[in-house]
């Protein structure tokens, strides 16, 4: 008797080590930085790593990649009622069109027309198919 509990001991200790290997086997794979090392990072060019960060950014926000939901981060440029223009990180600039409906945050509520040339800006918002953003929120940084 004492037999019989001590295999079925084991083998429900083997079944649930092999179950649990292979679902983090499984969730590694569906991981889109699973095998990344840091080794690995060090290897990429800037572009590489931005786009990379990109990405993990992306997946963070919940999902919305699907939907072009997305964050800029930039120097204003320049805007004007419709639109805001910025310098990003890596030297290019990406348009901003505003609506009716984003809402500009500070330590205190504000508006379009505290945004001003020169200040760091961080945007929410969906992408639109030629690279320019309808913002959401933009938050001053």
């Amino acid at each position: 008797m004492n037999k019989l509990i001590a295999i079925v001991i084991a083998t429900a200790a083997v079944v649930g080590g092999g179950a649990f290997y292979g679902g983090m086997k499984y969730q590694q794979s569906k991981n889109s930085m699973s095998g990344f090392s840091r080794q690995n990072f060090q290897n990429l060019s800037q572009e590489q790593r931005q786009q990379l960060q990109a990405n993990a950014g992306t997946a963070f926000q919940g999902g919305n990649r699907a939907a072009g939901q997305g964050f800029l981060t930039g120097e204003v440029l320049s805007k004007d009622a419709q639109s805001l223009t910025l310098k990003m990180q890596d030297g290019g600039s990406k348009i901003v069109f505003l609506s009716s409906s984003t809402t500009v945050s500070r330590t205190t509520e504000g508006s379009i027309s505290d945004i001003e040339i020169g200040k760091q800006i961080m945007v929410a918002g969906k992408q639109n198919s030629d690279g320019s953003y309808v913002a959401q929120t933009i938050q001053e940084r």
